[in-house]
């Protein structure tokens, strides 16, 4: 009995030291690579291929599958790269993450624990304590985190050791398909549960090792584990965008249409496994076997699904369209662009680019009479607070991670031109009900004079739209100083015929209460587009290309 209890004592900590070593290891690469990854999946993701490189690549390095799909929900999310683009990182992350059965198979059985597990927690710890604010310090963190990576493995294969006489699953190992079957549900909860494809890997390599479980029951594990990694994808998107349920479905049909094949083929391509590991001298180690077995079913499932990354991203592209696109919801902030500040950034200076849209739309219906105080504009008065607060929202909980400086001292610009444009969204309804106070207008210079005003403020706010290529902050200060000129030339006429009695006194004092909102939302405009754009310089968003010259005056 107190064997049996020591022995899942060391299952239980063999695992957690897995899962803490597998999130040091991405979280320190994640950090010391900063914004390296995100120009990486953007210049590398142009074709499938290409994306399947860096999928492959990225992976590998950080050992998580799961981390680098959620990293693509949320770069897809902020705009960096299409759907279309993503697929191939998808489907290279499932290659990439078999690495962590060769890491398994060759090292974690063969190494030993001080000649190279705990000089690398020694010296990853040595880089984090002496690295500072550098980018020595998470490649510490990694580094220490190999180094428990083979303690945990270790330690597993010890535990697998005192189960073998214990529990004998090799039973139901040849019992037919339901047998196979059993051992796939086995995999898939292991991932489930522990929210990691390489812990249930892990685990399984070592059971096999060990001799609990046999050869074809460790593949079906191994194919479960591998349509279990979805589990994590799946629950993060949960009241994610669109664009976020996108991906998450092409991860999920890739895993599950790579499974079936992985089953339906699992006699032959096990026995190609085999007779490949006997041709380079490693016959009878069964953990080999598994992890070939692993990385050629992956590799199967991507050429079988290349062809149709076209289709899918048609077929994607299609659904999901709801209630989450309709305005005052965040389009480009959940979750899943938390995963990396820089990628956050992003992610927020569109968010702000939309929050950017609806102001502006709102002004510019507001200023030119085409709407007073109805439901539309109050419509947008809810949907600009909404926004505002959930961007407010965001930025309090990136804050309380780990980010470089620069990108964090970008925050607090963030939400300054958030509260621009709330600011402009209330000086828009100022507007709109001073609108219903002014009585009809007889004198026909003023009319064309204030008509002249507001058109000439239609076309400045026009050009603060951050998003267009012609945009440019030096045009926008020049335009605002014509229209202080304007805007004094109107005053002092308005006050010229006001004293004359050519216009009533309380609606002099109206209009030039309206004229006075009109200048400091424009001002508001120009104050939050000029944040915007060094947000936008800083995040590295390409703009879209102008489709009309913007006019200054008529």
């Amino acid at each position: 009995m107190q064997e049996s209890i020591v022995t899942i004592g060391m299952l239980a900590g063999g695992l957690g030291l897995f899962l803490l070593a597998v999130n040091m290891i991405t979280d320190g690469l994640k950090l010391a690579a900063g914004n390296e990854l995100r120009d990486m999946l953007r210049k590398w993701t142009s074709t499938p291929i290409r994306g399947i490189v860096s999928g492959i690549s990225i992976t590998a390095i950080v050992q998580s599958s799961s981390a680098v799909t959620v990293a693509t929900i949320g770069f897809v999310n902020a705009g960096l790269i299409t759907l279309y683009q993503s697929l191939g990182v998808v489907y290279g992350a499932n290659i990439g993450t078999t690495m962590t059965g060769w890491l398994v198979a060759v090292v974690g059985f063969n190494v030993k624990i001080e000649m190279l597990a705990l000089p690398l927690i020694g010296i990853g710890m040595f880089l984090r304590i002496t690295g500072g604010d550098t980018r020595r310090a998470p490649i510490g963190i990694a580094l220490a985190g190999f180094g428990l990576f083979f303690i945990g493995i270790d330690v597993l294969k010890d535990a697998f050791a005192g189960l073998t006489t214990a529990i004998d699953l090799q039973r139901i190992t040849v019992e037919g398909i339901s047998g196979i079957l059993l051992f796939v549900g086995i995999g898939f909860l292991m991932t489930l549960l522990t929210q990691s494809s390489s812990a249930a890997i892990a685990i399984t390599l070592t059971a096999a090792s060990g001799g609990v479980v046999g050869p074809y029951a460790a593949a079906g594990m191994v194919i479960g584990a591998n349509v279990g990694t979805t589990s994590t994808a799946v629950l993060s998107v949960i009241g994610a965008t669109p664009n976020a349920k996108r991906v998450a479905a092409a991860h999920v049909i890739f895993n599950v249409a790579t499974g079936v094949v992985a089953l339906l083929l699992l006699p032959l391509m096990f026995g190609m496994a085999k007779s490949t590991g006997e041709l380079f001298g490693l016959i009878g180690i069964p953990v080999v076997t598994l992890a070939l077995f692993h990385t050629t079913f992956n590799i199967l499932g991507v050429l079988l699904m290349l062809p149709f990354t076209d289709r899918l991203t048609r077929i994607l592209e299609q659904k999901f369209t709801s209630l989450e696109e309709v305005e005052g919801r965040p389009k480009y902030l959940d979750k899943n662009v938390a995963v990396s500040p820089a990628l956050a950034l992003s992610a927020l200076a569109m968010e702000l680019s939309h929050l950017g849209s609806i102001a502006r739309r709102m002004s510019e219906a507001v200023i030119s009479q085409e709407e007073r105080v109805g439901n539309k504009i109050k419509s947008d008065r809810r949907a600009i607070s909404k926004l505002v607060l959930a961007i407010g929202s965001f930025v309090s909980h990136l804050e309380r991670s780990t980010m470089p400086k620069d990108i964090a001292g970008e925050l607090p610009k963030v939400l300054r031109t958030s509260q621009y444009y709330l600011m402009t969204s209330e000086l828009a309804m100022e507007i709109a009900v001073h609108q219903e106070s002014i009585g009809e207008i007889t004198n026909e210079v003023l009319l064309k004079r204030l008509s002249q005003f507001k058109a000439m403020v239609v076309q400045l706010l026009d050009g603060t739209d951050v998003q267009t290529e012609g945009f440019s902050v030096t045009d926008c200060n020049a335009r605002v100083q014509e229209l202080d000129a304007s805007y004094d030339e109107l005053k002092a006429f308005i006050l010229e015929i006001g004293t004359a009695s050519e216009i009533d006194i309380g609606d002099m004092s109206a209009i030039l209460e309206q004229n006075s909102n009109i200048r400091r939302l424009v001002k508001q405009m120009v104050k939050a587009a000029r944040y915007l754009s060094g947000l936008f310089d800083l995040a590295g968003i390409v703009k879209e290309p102008e489709t009309a010259p913007i006019a200054v005056n008529q």
